[in-house]
Order: structure tokens, then C-alpha cells, then sequence
């Protein structure tokens, strides 16, 4: 006689109604491998692109907490369970930096960026992030759709361990076969690819009434933070102040007279982690130009070499939807720079 699961038992595995509904139907199950493969079948080839999407949005964000009116406790309670590591492994810059792309991410393509992130650390998360922001909707709809499997498949193993039936698995063990089995592999059929661009356009229509392309911001575009490398760690107290060259001249030339000024766009105080506050508000195009952020290091350091520290720097058009992280490693005699994200 196999398990017998409840559809709510599947639901916590995946947060497909159609997909724990269909699971139910087709139990009970003898064992894990027979359930798992039940699941490959219904997944990629009942559950329908609605059913996708549903799957989707029960996950909560990377790097936040399930919402407290989730439709399923158990699944609320695995994603924290799930996503241990990263948080574990986060810090208060990387946890921002994974929040801006899942804004962007979530602008371009609709829905949750979705990996298998057990045992996953924050950085590597965000490095996958990163590589597959670029593809097509199509393509990255399927590679979604082959993580929620992965993640199904390990919750389905915790449904079974509680029953001594099964134990744990990893990722590793069905990266490679994930969409292969049950079936032959998976490919989008016309009629979902269909659906799937009019979700993507409507979606990031609804939401923000820009192209898709263009990144929904969550901090100003130009941020800084300061880092005493003498002292080795980060210098708290610091004058900050960001400015835009307004003038006749597009920018002030090289040993040239200038005909301009350089506009105050906000100032602020470093603080106990070196970091400044808003330098300017959060806008979602930068306009193009001359920046200087300047950061008075004669009153944190009065026995140094410098008064001041200005740093300019040019942001054209084809980079006005960028970040522009631009911090300060400091000392009493040297200092540099980079653009960082």
C-alpha cells in the first residue's frame, strides 16, 4: 500500500492548484521515484502555463520572508528552510544588490526570480542572477519552470522522509535529466509560447507602464560608501556631497577655462558602516552628464594629506537606466576609487 497525500500535502511541494490536484488523482504512490515521476509528467506536460504561473508566485522573494497570508504554512516554512544559507551568507550591501536585480528581473519577465536555492549562498545566487537576466522571456520561462521542478522534487522527499520512505536528495542528483524523463523532453508548445509573451508584456505594462527592459529602481542611482583603510574598517562621520555639471560646455574639459558650475543634487553623512544616505531621489533614468561626488576628508582626517576628495565622473545616455555604485578607500596619505555595482 503506497502514502496516501492529501492535495494540500502537494500544494506545499508545488503551488500549482492544477499540479497538487492532478498529484492526488494520480496516487497514492508506492514510493518517492514512483511520486517523482508522477510529477516530472503532470508538471511539464498537464499543468498548463496558468498553472506555471500560479507555481510562481508562491515563492517569495530570495532574501525575504513568505508573506503571512501564504496559501500553505508547510510551503511557507520549507522556503525559509530553503533559502537558510543565503541568508545566512548575506550582508546588508549583497542583500540590497539581490533585491535591486530581483526588481529588474521582476520587471522584465513578470514573475519571481525562481532557483532552487538550497545550500545556495547569497553571491551565488545573485551571480545566476545576473547570467540569466539577459535571456529571452521564452527561455527563461522554461529554465523557471525546470527550477520549480527541482524544488518540488526536494519537497516531495521531505513529504516522504516523514514517513520513512525517503530521505533527502540534492539538486545535483537531476539537473541534468530534470525535463528528460516522463515523457521525452520538454519543449514549450506554441500555444503556451503565446501566452507566455502576453504575460511578460502585460505584466510589465501593468506594473510600471515602461518598457520592459528598463529596471524598476529601489535606491538612487548613484550611491557611495566610504572605507578607512588604514584603520581597516569603514569611516563613519563623513560630509558627502553630489553634484551635476550645468554649464555651456556638455562637461568641464581638461585644461580648459570653464564656462559652467557644478549643481548640488544632494548631500548626506556617512554612517557606522561607511555608507551615505540619498545623495538624489530614487528616479528611474538618470540624466546623462558630468558627476562629481566629493566627500570631505580634512574634517575626518585633520592631520591627513588631503582637505577634500573629489570624484568626477561621466554617465552617458546608453547608461542612464545603470547603477552607479562609486565608493572611497581612504587612508591619511592615499586614496582610490572604482565603479562597483
Amino acid at each position: 500500500m503506497g502514502s496516501v497525500f492529501e492535495e494540500k500535502d502537494f500544494l506545499a511541494c508545488c503551488g500549482s492548484t492544477q499540479f497538487a490536484k492532478e498529484m492526488a488523482s494520480a496516487g497514492p504512490f508506492a514510493n518517492y521515484e514512483e511520486a517523482v515521476n508522477a510529477a516530472r509528467d503532470i508538471w511539464f506536460n498537464k499543468v498548463d502555463v496558468n498553472g506555471w504561473l500560479e507555481a510562481f508566485a508562491a515563492h517569495p522573494q530570495i532574501g525575504k520572508s513568505p508573506s503571512s497570508n501564504h496559501k500553505s504554512p508547510t510551503s511557507a516554512e520549507w522556503s525559509k528552510g530553503e533559502q537558510s544559507t543565503a541568508l545566512a551568507t548575506a550582508s546588508d550591501s549583497s542583500l540590497q544588490d539581490l533585491s535591486d536585480w530581483n526588481a529588474r528581473y521582476r520587471q522584465k519577465f513578470g514573475f519571481v526570480f525562481l532557483i532552487c536555492a538550497s545550500g545556495r549562498s547569497t553571491p551565488e545566487i545573485l551571480t545566476e542572477l545576473k547570467r540569466r537576466y539577459p535571456n529571452r522571456p521564452i527561455v527563461e520561462f522554461e529554465i523557471a519552470a525546470q527550477e520549480q521542478m527541482k524544488v518540488t522534487e526536494l519537497r516531495l522527499a521531505k513529504l516522504f522522509s516523514t514517513k520513512a520512505i525517503a530521505t533527502s536528495i540534492t539538486s545535483a542528483q537531476y539537473n541534468a535529466d530534470v525535463a528528460n524523463k516522463a515523457g521525452g523532453k520538454f519543449a514549450l508548445s506554441e500555444d503556451r509560447v503565446s501566452i507566455i509573451g502576453a504575460h511578460v508584456t502585460a505584466a510589465s505594462e501593468a506594473s510600471t507602464g515602461i518598457p520592459s527592459q528598463i529596471p524598476a529602481r529601489t535606491r538612487p542611482p548613484i550611491t557611495t560608501h566610504v572605507l578607512d583603510v588604514a584603520r581597516g574598517s569603514p569611516a563613519a562621520g563623513i560630509e558627502v556631497q553630489l553634484e551635476m555639471w550645468k554649464g555651456n560646455q556638455p562637461y568641464p574639459v581638461f585644461g580648459a577655462t570653464e564656462h559652467g558650475s557644478w549643481a548640488i543634487q544632494g548631500s548626506s553623512m556617512t554612517d557606522k558602516d561607511g555608507r551615505s544616505g540619498h545623495l538624489m531621489s530614487i528616479v528611474d533614468a538618470l540624466n546623462p552628464g558630468m558627476y562629481r561626488i566629493s566627500f570631505n576628508t580634512g574634517k575626518y582626517n585633520p592631520n591627513g594629506f588631503f582637505p577634500y576628495v573629489s570624484i568626477a565622473f561621466e554617465i552617458r545616455e546608453s547608461q542612464k537606466w545603470e547603477h552607479f555604485h562609486v565608493p572611497l578607500l581612504l587612508s591619511p596619505f592615499s586614496f582610490c576609487t572604482y565603479r562597483g555595482s
